[in-house]
């Protein structure tokens, strides 16, 4: 018997699905989707159509969605293009598709302003991975900045072009440390476990998928024991991820200390195994680096 698809990643409901999965699903009605994109610095992606659903992951800013459904309560299904994660977005932090983003954010969070003067009020702030189109340049006596579409202006410094990755994830998961734990938080305002593993790793050029489970299934190649660990091996437990900052500190985003935090691995192993939880497996992505 062939398993069904996953919801997180195929848009199907009893009444609704995505066109492209006609003849593999049942659903009253198919449609095709609508490609638009995040226009708020970080749009929450839910479980269900309500404020107080669980918050399943974060859409940021620039990146494109396929919308299947927008209801009168103010909420779109969609798909995330960067990882096919399906959930319902307010409806409000969608926009067109615009012109093709060129840049990206890479450093946690950066701030833009109306023009090219650190003195103006910031229109809003941007996270990490945000995609911006740079359409131009400016400079005053304070800094250089790259101009957007439609509006805005960031300091050069803070944007890569998109052609650009990160040599080592892991550094780029340092930078998060002391940021707020957050269920399915993947922003600077807060950043759970596998959230913190996907953006750094995306930030290299690894494409991640979201969640532990769909982690621990594809990235990387699993290793044996913990003895020979190295900068870079990402340790598995049911539910969690953390990432090796060498061969013995743990940097994950974690509910104990409500932070992103570097440890003992051998302190996260021992709390954990006094839950009931221990170590699933270890895994390897390029000798830990991008």
């Amino acid at each position: 018997m062939t398993p069904p698809l996953d919801p997180r990643l195929n848009a199907v409901r009893d009444d609704l699905a995505d066109i492209r999965l006609q003849g593999r699903v049942e659903a009253a009605r198919f449609v095709e989707g609508e490609d638009r994109r995040i226009v708020v610095p970080v749009a929450p992606v839910r479980r269900r159509p309500s404020p107080d659903a669980p918050l399943d992951t974060e859409a940021l800013f620039g990146e494109k969605v396929t919308v299947f459904e927008n209801n009168a309560e103010g909420w779109s299904w969609v798909q995330l293009g960067a990882d096919g994660y399906v959930g319902y977005v307010p409806s409000a932090a969608i926009g067109p598709t615009g012109a093709a983003p060129t840049h990206r954010v890479c450093v946690p969070r950066t701030l833009l302003f109306p023009g090219p003067d650190i003195k103006l009020p910031p229109l809003h702030d941007l996270p990490m991975g945000a995609l911006v189109t740079v359409t131009g340049a400016a400079e005053d006596h304070n800094a250089r900045y790259a101009m957007t579409q439609p509006h805005g202006a960031v300091v050069e410094q803070h944007l890569k072009p998109l052609g650009i990755v990160e040599p080592d994830f892991v550094a780029v998961a340092e930078r998060f440390v002391g940021v707020p734990y957050l269920w399915g938080g993947k922003s600077a305002s807060g950043i759970d476990c596998s959230g913190l593993a996907q953006i750094a790793c995306q930030m290299a050029g690894i494409a991640a998928p979201r969640d532990t489970d769909m982690q621990e299934r594809e990235l990387g190649t699993r290793i044996a024991g913990i003895e020979a660990l190295q900068r870079g091996d990402l340790v598995f437990w049911k539910g969690h991820v953390g990432i090796m900052l060498d061969g013995t500190r743990l940097l994950h985003a974690n509910a104990h200390h409500m932070l992103t935090a570097i440890e003992p691995l051998a302190a996260a192993v021992g709390r954990l195994e006094a839950k009931g939880a221990a170590v699933t497996s270890i895994r390897r992505l390029r000798s830990g680096h991008a």
